[in-house]
């Protein structure tokens, strides 16, 4: 199927699905979906968390992913629909599952030059044990974060050890947590959409929390909580730095189609890269959306661009 016969395919927009930002997904899916028929495609919404799910997207002729979190974010649904030779938007395996594991990505990042925080993953042994080896390499305050989620959750900031210690007796090592320094500033997010094959970054928006200590997964939810600034009241020099980076770390993990990078700003205008969406959310008016329409970019032009993105080549994909 090529991208010219999108009009007469069949799309499956795969939402869904068994992590813990379900809900999310399926916000985005029905965006998406609602977009792709009122331009005119046709259509089927599967929920990947259905049993029957890998014989229903084999009538499919491309899979529109609007789905977050694990086991879906993470490579194993990019997997599977590789073995079923399925074209679908979004990065591959690779760079999905290294994407996915914020600590690998935040290394692979670094290595092409961006500027990101400290880190000490939490090996699975005494809580003693790994309260000195955080303390050795991060100062207070720190937070501590799941290795392998999205949407902020889980995520506790810790001012001294006894907090260390008792947020550390609430998680267990084994699911993969790390710790990196708690650093105030503005949080800023920049997406990047492959236009033509060429990747380009859309205006940087910023994200103020009115009454949270963070933009953590309660603020996330509420539009009471925060405001959105796009593109973001920053310097020229700092935009650009941080457009430069969210197009470094795309290529860097190898990701196609789309993706956003968040970063903090510190006080003193240092961003530092956080992590990677390599599916980020598509609600109206979620980041990539707003960031779009200050690019000039409408909802279902946005839509129409990722379906535009969509894998099609057949043959081994990484």
């Amino acid at each position: 199927m090529t991208m010219q016969s999108f009009e007469s395919g069949r799309i499956a927009v795969v939402s869904g699905g068994r992590s813990t930002e379900r809900e999310r997904s399926l916000m985005s899916g029905r965006a998406a979906l609602e977009s792709l028929d009122r331009q005119g495609y046709t259509t089927m919404f599967l929920d990947a968390a259905d049993k029957g799910f890998a014989d229903e997207v084999r009538g499919a002729d491309v899979a529109f992913l609007a789905i977050a979190g694990q086991y879906a974010e993470d490579g194993k649904l990019q997997g599977l629909l590789e073995l079923l030779d399925i074209p679908y938007t979004g990065s591959g395996v690779t760079a999905s599952a290294v994407g996915m594991h914020k600590a690998r990505a935040k290394t692979v990042v670094a290595a092409a030059g961006v500027a990101v925080l400290a880190t000490a993953t939490i090996p699975a042994r005494d809580r003693d044990v790994i309260t000195r080896a955080i303390t050795r390499t991060i100062a207070f305050p720190l937070i501590l974060k799941p290795l392998s989620e999205g949407g902020s959750i889980g995520m506790t900031v810790c001012h001294d050890t006894a907090q260390l210690a008792a947020a550390l007796r609430t998680i267990d090592p084994a699911e993969g947590w790390f710790a990196e320094p708690f650093t105030t500033g503005i949080p800023v997010s920049c997406g990047v959409l492959e236009v033509d094959g060429s990747p380009m970054a859309l205006p940087p928006l910023a994200t103020i929390p009115t009454d949270a200590e963070f933009y953590d997964y309660d603020t996330k939810r509420d539009k009471t909580k925060y405001q959105y600034q796009c593109p973001a009241n920053l310097p020229s020099p700092t935009l650009d730095t941080i457009t430069t980076a969210a197009l470094t770390a795309h290529d860097a993990l190898g990701c196609t189609g789309y993706s956003r990078s968040d970063f903090i700003v510190t006080p003193d205008g240092r961003p530092l890269w956080l992590e990677i969406n390599t599916l980020p959310g598509l609600s109206h008016t979620g980041n990539l959306a707003t960031m779009a329409a200050a690019a000039g970019i409408d909802y279902d032009q946005l839509i129409r661009m990722i379906l535009a993105t969509a894998n099609t080549t057949r043959g081994y994909r990484p």
